[in-house]
């Protein structure tokens, strides 16, 4: 009990800071509950009187609220997904693998990290205008797709952190890097049919 006893200035410092770090989120919900005049109103109110639930229902109505949702899950699904699938591919050949010129090309990838992207953005502009792809979602994912330094060299780094003994172990069970590529290219390859129809 007294174990107990001595914890508890700890364990109401801690729900103390909690609420601290909820306040926002309670003055959010606050706040979208609350009439055009009560939210500028100096003192703050934090309970809204009357309730106001309608202001929901006229935040989905006033823009296509489901649409643009719709559109920011698919770029982001579709972002994610390209990322996941290109990257690792580079940054195993790049870590695990022996051939020449492998340490040259992360070097350029690396470089390609220190290009800010205002430099790209006009060039990026053109060569997606000269393959008619501007006002279509295609160019906000599909760069993704051939990869990204930043995730290439976090990925590679962890790559070279593994140990070379559950390789071994993968090889004696059957496994192989072709066997990794081949899963991959197919998957790149379904995705890419799918992405042209969009």
């Amino acid at each position: 009990m007294m174990k107990r006893l001595k914890k508890l200035p700890i364990h109401l410092i801690l729900i103390g800071l909690g609420f601290f770090f909820l306040l926002p989120f309670i003055w959010m919900l606050s706040t979208a509950l609350k009439s055009d005049q009560q939210v500028l109103v100096n003192p703050p109110i934090w309970i809204p009187n009357p309730v106001m639930w309608e202001n929901f229902a006229r935040a989905i109505n006033y823009i296509p609220f489901f649409r643009y949702m719709g559109n920011t899950a698919v770029i982001a699904v579709l972002d994610v997904l390209g990322t996941v699938v290109a990257c690792p591919l580079v940054a195993y050949g790049l870590s695990r693998l022996e051939w020449k010129g492998r340490e040259l090309l992360f070097f350029i990838t690396i470089a390609v990290m220190m290009i800010p992207q205002e430099v790209t953005m006009v060039p990026t502009f053109i060569l997606f205008n000269k393959i008619g792809l501007t006002g279509t979602y295609v160019p906000l994912f599909i760069q993704s797709f051939f990869g990204r330094p930043f995730m290439i060299f976090l990925l590679r780094q962890f790559f070279m952190n593994l140990p070379h003994d559950l390789e071994d172990a993968a090889r004696v069970d059957g496994a192989s890097e072709f066997i990794f590529t081949r899963k991959y290219a197919a998957l790149v390859a379904m995705l890419t049919e799918l992405c042209s129809g969009l």
